[in-house]
């Protein structure tokens, strides 16, 4: 092991721009720079590293500054771009959790199926010293805090993270995935919650595990968790998960770090550039609107007349359950004001649609995360790298067989129907 570590980090130190903790301007030309900035190759042999060489990405893709499609063209205009290379397996990945979640709805925040435990051997609250990153283990401390100072993880240390939480201290992976998503830049349900249930095993066939040595071979020096309940074998960790060998409760140590706090509503500085106003039918009567979301915050298509209205809504259901930090607030309103909105209504779904239906036409591309009164306006379906599989998958496998069923190059995926115009639903 020691070997292929060092081989590693060789590999990892000798290459320029190994980025640990991003920054992310809330841009779409640094969406576009993020996308230029891969580097295929690096990627391939190091994105198990948390210095390597990952796109850093899924913010601007959860809140669609940029889309899968896009991603994949400017790729491929590099030259041949099979579609089995690791960075398309990950588009794919996201695809399959979007599909699942078409297709099960609700049911991806319950568990799928049983885990290791019966549900009620988990608890439902998170303990303090995870929240506050003072486990006294070097790698969840460590993840903890990179989450709250820049709002995003390596999905390794995301793994890490859920299963300590639910294997290693026993808390049911809802808990753990609601914090998460809450503080996350990225915050997806389908993948984020999809994900903790994969680690969980109430979505896969096992428990996920790690220990010490893991770490040690992905993380740089200060994560490295020697002497602490993880530095163990896999055998002793499966015990642990499954029950049947118990470990001493930890007692809390370390620093720690301070929770952000977290708000249902977005914060008033954040809306202090942008025209807020109470939902309007008269604003809108008459005439053609494009709605923008938080979750749809693309460039205006080309072939927007110029006299569509822009307007901005913050459905207020959608953060009455899973606040956002500021950090997240301040990243999609400071876009939402690039994208000069007419109007930025802040109001329950049934005052939004209420004045929308005033309007001819509502043009925009839908989001699961919306809720249903939104959805309703029959908006446009998310521009898709893969093709729709219209039967439910119940493993990644599956879904990337059928997706991807006579596809060799990514251009055969691009290559696909033409996406439905926005102005003809």
């Amino acid at each position: 092991m020691n070997r292929r570590w060092h081989r590693a980090h060789e590999r990892l130190d000798s290459t320029a721009q190994a980025v640990l903790e991003p920054d992310f301007p809330a841009t779409r030309e640094a969406a576009l720079a993020r996308i230029e900035a891969i580097q295929l190759a690096r990627y391939a042999a190091t994105r198990n590293h948390l210095a390597g060489a990952v796109s850093a990405l899924s913010p601007y893709i959860t809140h669609g500054f940029t889309r899968l499609p896009e991603i994949a063209a400017r790729l491929r205009q590099r030259g041949a771009l099979p579609v089995e290379h690791k960075y398309i397996f990950e588009l794919g990945w996201r695809a399959f959790f979007r599909h699942a979640w078409g297709h099960l709805g609700r049911d991806i925040l319950d568990d799928l199926h049983e885990g290791p435990l019966p549900r009620a051997a988990y608890a439902s609250d998170l303990p303090a010293d995870i929240r506050a990153g003072r486990t006294g283990v070097p790698v969840i401390d460590q993840a903890v805090a990179m989450l709250y100072r820049s709002g995003w993880l390596h999905n390794h240390a995301r793994m890490w993270l859920a299963s300590y939480v639910v294997h290693v201290r026993k808390v049911h992976w809802r808990a753990g995935a609601d914090w998460l998503y809450c503080h996350l830049l990225d915050g997806d349900l389908a993948s984020n919650h999809l994900s903790w249930q994969w680690v969980a095993g109430t979505g896969s066939h096992k428990p996920y595990l790690f220990n010490a040595e893991n770490v040690a071979r992905y993380a740089p020096p200060e994560w490295h968790s020697p002497g602490t309940v993880i530095d163990t074998s896999y055998e002793t960790l499966d015990l642990i998960a499954r029950g049947r060998q118990r470990i001493a409760a930890p007692a809390a140590s370390g620093p720690g770090a301070d929770e952000p706090a977290l708000h249902s509503a977005p914060p008033a500085d954040a809306l202090a550039a942008l025209p807020v106003t109470t939902p309007d039918a008269a604003a809108v009567r008459g005439q053609s609107v494009w709605l923008i979301h938080p979750w749809a915050l693309d460039e205006v298509p080309a072939e927007l007349p110029t006299e569509t209205l822009r307007i901005a809504v913050l459905p207020q259901e959608c953060w009455a359950r899973l606040p956002w930090s500021e950090r997240r607030w301040q990243f999609v309103l400071a876009r939402v004001a690039e994208l000069a909105p007419a109007a930025v209504w802040s109001a329950p779904t049934n005052a939004l649609v209420d004045a929308l239906r005033a309007a001819t036409q509502v043009h925009g591309i839908d989001d699961p995360h919306l809720p249903a009164g939104l959805r309703r306006l029959k908006l446009m379906p998310e521009p898709a790298l893969f093709p729709a599989v219209e039967r439910p998958c119940s493993s990644f496998t599956q879904y990337w067989t059928r997706a991807t069923k006579q596809a060799k190059d990514v251009a055969d995926l691009l290559g696909g129907p033409p996406q439905a115009s926005l102005f003809n639903h």
